[in-house]
């Protein structure tokens, strides 16, 4: 009885040697396939081209001479989330949890939502668009975020609250140029949606709103769009800046976080 289990054992053990060889020579006969290329067809040049408008983005985000800091970046807030808004809904019909299950942007690189104590959480375009709305809305709505009323003072954070909702803002159009810009073609809205991203991206590097990091993954896209613009030294004296020393004092500069809006 000892000797027929022994035999078993000494069985099993040479199958499991064998198995494991097997595995390996499969292994190494059929290498995973590398990843196609992603299709980019916003940078074909006949898109990347489509313009609704010449005008010098550089010259138009300036801050005029006078204006208060915070009075330029709470009316370029509203009007990008308003003008982002409507964009999406241009494709929102396209833009399902079944076509679209993950947030996901150029490189396949995935946007997550974060809470306010800093869990993240994986949702679907629709979902995460859509929350993404509800709660710029709401910061946009409040009186002591956003004043309307004359003597109303900007909080000492204003800088740092509109960062985050450019950051949210970007990944929706991250959204629209890496899954729904065939869309836009078709609809022969592509040169509405370039203009759109050039001017809420020469606003954001302009002003340092948001890192290099956070906009990694259309480099290439951006650069095709900037190569386009006027040369900015052109316009050197020209510009209707205030000295930085008025930013510097209108608000307080803070890190941006990944929490909740």
């Amino acid at each position: 009885m000892l000797k027929v289990k022994a035999t078993l054992k000494m069985t099993s053990g040479v199958l499991f040697v064998i198995n494991f060889w097997k595995g390996r020579r499969k292994d190494k006969d059929s290498p995973t396939p590398p990843a196609q290329e992603e299709s980019k067809r916003y940078l074909e040049d006949t898109c990347i081209k489509e313009r609704v408008t010449d005008a010098d983005f550089f010259r138009l985000v300036s801050l005029p001479q006078s204006l208060d800091y915070n009075e330029w970046l709470a009316t370029h807030a509203i009007s990008f989330f308003n003008h982002v808004n409507l964009v999406y809904g241009v494709v929102s019909e396209y833009c399902t949890s079944e076509t679209c299950s993950t947030m996901s942007g150029p490189g396949n690189v995935q946007f997550l939502w974060y809470d306010d104590k800093g869990k993240k959480y994986k949702y679907s375009a629709p979902q995460y668009v859509d929350i993404v709305t509800t709660n710029i809305q709401r910061e946009i709505s409040d009186e002591t975020v956003f004043p309307t009323k004359y003597g109303q003072t900007f909080p000492s954070a204003f800088e740092s609250t509109v960062k985050k909702i450019h950051k949210y803002l970007f990944h929706v159009l991250a959204h629209i140029y890496h899954v729904h810009y065939s869309d836009f073609v078709t609809l022969q809205m592509h040169g509405h949606l370039n203009s759109l991203f050039t001017h809420f991206m020469v606003f954001n590097i302009k002003f340092d709103l948001l890192e290099e990091k956070d906009y990694e993954v259309v480099q290439d896209l951006l650069k095709g769009l900037m190569q386009l613009l006027p040369d900015p030294n052109q316009n050197e004296g020209k510009e209707n800046t205030a000295p930085s020393t008025d930013k510097d004092s209108n608000c307080v500069k803070m890190e941006v976080s990944p929490t909740h809006i």
